[in-house]
C-alpha cells in the first residue's frame, strides 16, 4: 500500500466509533487469509487498523488528489488528442 500524508483533523474528525466497530469485523475471507490479529502477538488491533483505514479513505475523499487516476475528475477532452 502506498503511504500517504497524515489524515487531516478534519478527516480524522468523520470517522466515528460505529464505523471504526463496523469496519474492524473482519470477513471470513480476511481471516482466512491473514488469521485473526491477536495483539499479544504482534498482530495489529482490528479496531485501530480499522480507524486508519477509515481516516485514510475520509482524507482521500476530502482533499482528493486531482492528478491521481482515483481522485480525479475529468473529462474525456482533458485526455484525448483533438483534431
Amino acid at each position: 500500500m502506498p503511504s500517504m500524508k497524515d489524515p487531516s483533523p478534519e478527516a480524522i474528525a468523520n470517522v466515528t466509533e460505529d464505523n471504526v466497530r463496523t469496519r474492524a469485523q473482519l470477513l471470513p475471507e480476511e481471516v482466512s487469509a491473514e488469521g485473526h490479529p491477536d495483539p499479544a502477538e504482534g498482530g495489529i488491533d482490528p479496531e485501530v487498523q480499522a480507524a486508519v483505514i477509515l481516516a485514510e479513505s475520509e482524507e482521500r475523499t476530502i482533499h482528493a488528489d486531482p492528478d491521481d487516476a482515483q481522485g480525479g475528475h475529468r473529462q474525456s477532452s482533458d485526455t484525448a488528442d483533438l483534431p
